[in-house]
C-alpha cells in the first residue's frame, strides 16, 4: 500500500504508472479539483483519500468536501474506493471537526447515491471501536459498511 501526496498532476500520473507495474495497491490524496477529476479518470489507483488538511472555503450551496456528484460518478464507474483518514478528523479541535463532519456527512450521500465504495481509512486502529461505529451511522452510513469498512 502506497499514498502519493504529489501535488502535480504529471509527476502523481507517472508515480501511478510505476507503482502499478510492481502490483501495489495505490491511494492517491486529493488536492484541487481540476487534480482529482484527473486522477480519478485515470482508472489506475485503488482509493483516493479525501485530505482533511486542505483549507477549503464551502460554497453556498453545498460544502466543499473534496468530492462532488461528478467525481463521485467517476469513482463509481472505474471502481476507485473513496477514503477518509477518520483520525484526521478526530484529532480537530471542536469548531473544525463539526465542520469535517459535516463534509463527511455530505460525502456519504454522494457516495450512497453514486453507488461508490466509501471506506475509513486508519494509519492506527482507533481506540473505541464501538463509538465509532456508532458515529458512522448517525452521519449516515449503512451499517454493514460502518460494521465492515471502518475496521
Amino acid at each position: 500500500m502506497y499514498i502519493i501526496t504529489n501535488s502535480k498532476i504529471t509527476e502523481a500520473l507517472k508515480e501511478i504508472d510505476k507503482l502499478k507495474q510492481k502490483g501495489e495497491k495505490i491511494i492517491v490524496l486529493s488536492q484541487d479539483d481540476e487534480f482529482n477529476r484527473k486522477i480519478l479518470e485515470s482508472k489506475k489507483i485503488d482509493i483516493f483519500l479525501i485530505n482533511e488538511d486542505l483549507e477549503n472555503k464551502d460554497y453556498s450551496k453545498q460544502r466543499n468536501s473534496g468530492l462532488n456528484e461528478v467525481l463521485a460518478e467517476l469513482a463509481s464507474k472505474n471502481s476507485i474506493k473513496i477514503g477518509v483518514d477518520l483520525e484526521k478528523i478526530i484529532k480537530k479541535d471542536k469548531k473544525e471537526q463539526a465542520k469535517s463532519l459535516a463534509r463527511l456527512t455530505q460525502n456519504i450521500l454522494l457516495c450512497k447515491k453514486a453507488k461508490t465504495d466509501l471506506i475509513i481509512f486508519q494509519k492506527n486502529k482507533l481506540k473505541n471501536k464501538r463509538a465509532i461505529q456508532s458515529l458512522l451511522l448517525t452521519l449516515g452510513l449503512d451499517t454493514e459498511k460502518a460494521i465492515q469498512e471502518s475496521f
